[in-house]
């Protein structure tokens, strides 16, 4: 495991968009029976999940809430020194989704972009990056998350359709001297590769497209064996007792896995977020969107210590220990369907 303290570093703000296409509990009872989708939405705690419009891509969430972030925190996007975008489902082969997002954003020529192809692990893997580069070099800093799951789901395979929504979030971050430190611990093991996978590129058969292929027992395991220990270090890390944190932030993989790990961990209830009901699992973009799902006003208010863990695909996993807080932006938008490309996204109205 790689355990670091970074400090000098803060969160200014998280915005996270959804697409407004949704695909409910009643629409996988059409296809999978009543009595299975009700069974399936209540072992997982998902209602109903956001689906991109045909020709919807990761770049289009991301770009409107990185423009509603920039907006809300009065920056300017020529303010921007580095741009970091964490997908599994880019728009292209290449070239790289950020280079189209530094152009769509208006970010200035001397800005340096990096795509990192990480899943449900990197909201924090993201961080982590951006916090060690920003104190090599730079002042601001964006990070984007974000996927398009639902194109990669078989929507007859009751084991993923049901669970894979799609979403992207922004992250302004900033150099500050007062900053207390982010602590983190992340780990890999690549035997776990074979059990979550979409084949593409040169693994890809051209007879059939891509399918997303998830051995979920697997995943369960894999979860609680190595992420109760991540948390731990990354309290560790940070000299923080689990009664200081004021809320623990999963990967919204499953409500029960949730709850789970928070029993495991001695989290009381009212402080492990779960807030996936609406949107499902958004792969990268799931912790930030569960941040500004649930805890948008707390955050406006003051000073939160927070808990965070991403885990899935790869094996891949990392924890967080940060405190975050006020936050001057906060919130979820929605995306109207629309075809690409675009220059800009279209106006962003506030989730429901």
């Amino acid at each position: 495991m790689v355990a670091s303290r970074i400090d000098g570093v803060c969160v200014r703000g998280i915005v996270g968009c959804v697409p407004e296409g949704r695909e409910t509990v009643d629409d996988l009872a059409r296809r999978f029976g009543e009595d299975a989708a009700r069974r399936i939405a209540a072992a997982t705690g998902i209602e109903e999940r956001r689906i991109a419009a045909p020709g919807q891509c990761t770049s289009d969430l991301a770009e409107a809430a990185a423009r509603r972030l920039l907006d809300g925190l009065g920056w300017e996007p020529g303010s921007i020194d580095l741009l970091v975008l964490v997908t599994q489902t880019h728009d292209h082969m290449l070239p790289g989704t950020a280079s189209l997002l530094h152009r769509r954003l208006g970010l200035r020529k001397g800005a340096a972009v990096l795509d990192l192809t990480h899943g449900c692990s990197g909201f924090v893997y993201g961080l982590w990056t951006v916090a060690g580069l920003l104190k090599a070099a730079g002042r601001r800093a964006l990070l984007l998350v974000g996927d398009t799951t639902s194109r990669l789901v078989d929507p007859d395979d009751r084991a993923v359709a049901p669970l894979f929504g799609d979403g992207a979030a922004a992250t302004a971050l900033e150099l500050d001297g007062t900053a207390a430190p982010m602590a983190f611990d992340l780990g890999s093991d690549g035997a776990g590769a074979p059990y979550l996978t979409a084949e593409g590129g040169a693994m890809r058969r051209p007879d059939r497209p891509a399918r997303l292929f998830m051995d979920g027992t697997q995943v369960f395991a894999f979860t609680l064996r190595e992420v109760p220990g991540s948390l731990r270090a990354a309290l560790d890390t940070a000299g923080w007792t689990m009664e200081a944190v004021d809320h623990l932030v999963l990967h919204q993989a499953n409500a029960q896995m949730i709850r789970h790990l928070g029993q495991k961990l001695g989290v009381p209830a009212d402080r492990t977020v779960v807030a996936l009901r609406d949107v499902g699992n958004t792969s990268s973009a799931s912790i930030p969107l569960a941040i500004a799902g649930a805890l948008a006003t707390q955050l406006a208010a003051g000073t939160c210590r927070l808990l965070l863990s991403g885990f899935g695909v790869g094996w891949s996993w990392g924890s967080a220990a940060i405190a975050v807080g006020p936050l001057a932006m906060c919130e979820t938008v929605v995306l109207p369907g629309r075809k690409y490309p675009a220059e800009s996204a279209a106006p962003a109205s506030p989730a429901a």
